[in-house]
């Protein structure tokens, strides 16, 4: 029988059992994760799980058609690139943010191993230290902030657009989705902040 994936909170709900009380949530857990065994044809899953693997599964479609993308364009008798297809306007969009998430990744992974700029809780960068940086470096740290945090909500929002399970109203979810997965990502020493808003150096790396 196939398994179908129903996160913990919903099952609990569906089954009149207050999520919010943590003592009983976790003999739940244990109840049906014990020696019984797991409910027939259900698999329970964390909810942020379930909205880390959508997040996470669209991202990835996203990169594999801008891959696709570069591998169907050809050069003109001109020497000119060209596409062999057109593409609509929320698709073009979001190819161009990843694009120009890849090429400015060295410089914004420079400037987190300095502690100037930080992975903010809601999936964007801040710059937390403007004192370090060069007067002359200054309007390029300052476009290269802003470029990186509007590449990340064009490419947020296409996410959920092309995901029928999420809507707008799952917006401020998904943000604070791709903040933890960028907190996850941080190497050591670079500065991250928490869920409650306090700015941590990472520890370490996962």
């Amino acid at each position: 029988m196939p398994h179908l994936p129903i996160p913990l909170n919903t099952l609990m709900r569906t089954l009149g059992i207050d999520p919010r009380n943590r003592i009983i949530a976790i003999i739940f857990l244990v109840l049906i994760t014990g020696c019984g065994g797991p409910l027939v044809g259900v698999t329970v899953i964390d909810e942020r799980t379930a909205l880390e693997n959508q997040v996470l599964g669209t991202y990835q479609e996203l990169n594999q058609q801008v891959m696709l993308l570069a591998s169907v364009r050809y050069i003109d008798p001109k020497g000119k690139l060209k596409q062999t297809q057109a593409l609509p306007p929320g698709k073009i969009n979001v190819v161009r943010a990843l694009q120009r998430v890849s090429f400015n990744k060295d410089d914004l992974n420079r400037y987190k191993s300095l502690g100037i700029i930080g992975e903010n809780n809601k999936g964007g960068i801040t710059l937390l230290e403007p004192e370090k940086v060069e007067l002359s470096a200054r309007a390029f740290v300052d476009n290269l902030l802003k470029e990186e945090n509007e590449d990340r909500l064009i490419i947020m929002s296409r996410i959920i657009e092309t995901n029928e399970t999420l809507s707008s109203i799952d917006t401020p979810r998904v943000h604070k989705m791709f903040a933890a997965l960028n907190r996850d990502k941080a190497l050591k020493g670079e500065h991250i902040q928490l869920d409650s808003g306090k700015w941590i150096q990472k520890e370490t790396q996962k």
